[in-house]
């Protein structure tokens, strides 16, 4: 029976939680979830040039407007045209608004069985990755990651174009290094299982030499 069932949280069962998601004996490797700061960071720098290059280039036709008296005849096309075309930035608002209440929703969970991601803003998404299905574990900081420490993981998912990121996580390499072990670890269990292995193998200790 799996030991994470609803009478066991009573009224604090919540079915949103990551241990609700997980299965009988499924042992968690690690959990955690992205650093705050530079979660929320990385989503206001996120588009930042171009909305900042859209507000640049429409306050300028605003005010040539305004200059030239303009703006009092087409109000009726100014007000809907640059409410449409400032797109690029009210997406950029919304990234910032909406990215303390992401990372509220955001975890992540490696277990011995798969890979675990929850993200999500009014609502949960939850999404599993088995380890056969792993194709390249990647690692990825840049400038704002190394400043605040942090590191974001990729996942490359066979026949899928899906984009897997462990985002913002502290310690990133020896989480890198964990679920690269543990993804190579269980593929070679599964292709070559443990009673199947001979106790000699001499490609184990293969070394390359000049000749």
């Amino acid at each position: 029976m799996n030991k994470y069932t609803s009478y066991q949280y009573g009224s604090n069962y919540d079915p949103n939680s990551m241990d609700n998601m997980l299965m009988g004996g499924e042992e968690v490797l690690w959990r955690g979830k992205p650093k705050k700061n530079a979660f929320v960071m990385n989503r206001i720098i996120k588009i930042l040039p171009i909305a900042l290059i859209w507000i640049l280039f429409d306050g300028i036709m605003i005010g040539a407007m305004i200059i030239t008296g303009a703006i009092r005849e087409m109000l009726w096309f100014a007000i809907p045209f640059f409410a449409f075309h400032l797109l690029p930035v009210w997406v950029w608002l919304g990234n910032v608004i909406s990215a303390s209440k992401r990372w509220k929703n955001t975890e992540y969970a490696i277990t011995d069985k798969r890979i675990i991601l929850r993200d999500g803003l009014f609502g949960y998404n939850f999404k599993s990755i088995d380890y056969a299905e792993v194709d390249h574990v990647n690692i990825r900081v840049g400038f704002i990651d190394r400043l605040l420490k942090v590191g974001d993981i990729h996942i490359t998912v066979s026949g899928k174009t899906d984009n897997n990121v462990i985002l913002d996580i502290e310690q990133p390499f020896s989480v890198f290094k964990m679920l690269q072990k543990t993804v190579l670890d269980i593929k070679t269990d599964i292709h070559y299982p443990n009673e199947l292995r001979p106790k000699v193998n001499p490609g184990y200790n293969t070394q390359y030499r000049n000749f």
